[in-house]
């Protein structure tokens, strides 16, 4: 009993320093104090400085290292970096992997992302931007028959666009996500070997967003977008209950 109490009490300690650790960092990085680049004070001092034992500041700064936030160096020491906002992919995809439903719940965070990114995009494209997002909808156009490269071509028109809209926050969000959204446009395409009509669709409605921007209509850029997920979903729920065009059609 007494062993257990004990576990007990370092697993909590433990718990308590590793929040001490990433409260200093987290709150020193966001009021500019520290910056990438600098050196964290002596392990002995921070450690006193925290009022955390040096073994849990080392653990809670190798957590930090797996996270990208700081580097550790020998005869150096501790080296503030900027993580790595791809690591949050990792993060995401292996946190919901295991849900059944998870494509259509990161579908409704996709759906937020983009309808302000392409708000901005409309406002603040320039026009290299233009330029990727024509590449890009010609890679929709060559690939319309081919699931793998039409579901990456795909997602790069929607990237295009949310790196078109300029908010950093935007991105790392979508870029957070593109795991998972890559299956969620790998499943819309193979949607086409039963709507052979929905190709047609996939085409116009990538060129209608794309014109929007160009437009510089940030409010019809959105309404055309909705409208765009609008008619993937209602694809898929056809799809789901046994239509296809050969059935529509007879």
């Amino acid at each position: 009993m007494t062993a257990d109490l004990e576990i007990t009490r370092l697993r909590e300690s433990g718990g308590k320093g590793f929040e001490k650790v990433f409260a200093f960092l987290r709150e020193r990085l966001l009021a500019g104090s520290l910056r990438p680049g600098d050196r964290l004070i002596p392990e002995r001092d921070l450690a006193a400085q925290l009022g955390v034992s040096r073994p849990i500041l080392r653990e809670a700064l190798r957590a930090l290292t797996v996270l990208g936030v700081v580097e550790i160096r020998d005869r150096v020491g501790t080296i503030v970096r900027r993580p790595d906002p791809s690591v949050l992919n990792d993060f995401f995809t292996f946190a919901f992997a295991q849900q059944s439903d998870v494509v259509d719940d990161v579908m409704q965070a996709r759906i937020a992302i983009e309808c302000q990114a392409v708000r901005l995009a409309a406002e603040r494209a320039t026009v290299s931007d233009f330029e990727k997002l024509q590449q890009a909808l010609a890679r929709i156009v060559e690939t319309i028959d081919d699931p793998d490269g039409g579901s990456a071509a795909d997602f790069d028109f929607h990237r295009t666009v949310v790196h078109a809209g300029k908010s950093e926050t935007l991105i790392v969000l979508h870029s957070s996500l593109s795991g998972i959204l890559m299956r969620s446009h790998r499943g819309r395409r193979e949607l086409l070997q039963v709507f052979d009509s929905m190709k047609t669709y996939l085409i116009e409605d990538h060129r209608r967003i794309f014109d929007a921007i160009v437009g510089r209509d940030p409010e019809h850029a959105e309404r055309v977008l909705r409208e765009h997920f609008a008619i993937g979903d209602d694809f898929r729920r056809r799809a789901a209950i046994g239509e296809s065009d050969a059935r529509s059609a007879s």
